[in-house]
């Protein structure tokens, strides 16, 4: 039952990170990078001028989409990054939980020691 919680949580936090990487950190990079947009940029592996990499694409001819690759890596290390920085603040949450390890009963030798005592 946790795994089919955790797969319907982790679909619906997709959509999430996707719109935080999508609409907030790709603008803010294409601000740095002087209005350039990754995703559009392609060097045509065929005969032709098209105006849009989708245009390029819809005719049929060969495109290097290296700009998608290149946006495709971004994303990976954003979503990569919100997702390690979830699972350690489960895990910490955890580990507050545990109770404290119950003390351990004598060793054998404290045994032994008392018996020779008596």
């Amino acid at each position: 039952m946790d795994m089919a919680v955790g797969i319907i949580i982790g679909a619906a936090f997709t959509a999430i990170v996707t719109s935080l990487v999508g609409d907030l950190i790709n603008p803010i990079i294409s601000l740095f990078m002087v209005g350039i947009d990754f995703a559009s940029q392609y060097p045509l592996l065929g005969e032709g001028e098209f105006a849009s990499i989708a245009a390029a694409e819809e005719a049929g001819a060969a495109v290097f989409a290296w700009g998608r690759f290149i946006m495709a890596i971004i994303n990976f290390f954003i979503i990569a990054s919100v997702v390690f920085m979830l699972v350690k603040a489960v895990n910490k949450t955890k580990k507050a939980e545990e109770p404290a390890p119950e003390p351990a009963g004598p060793i054998q030798e404290e045994l032994l020691a008392d018996i020779l005592k008596a």
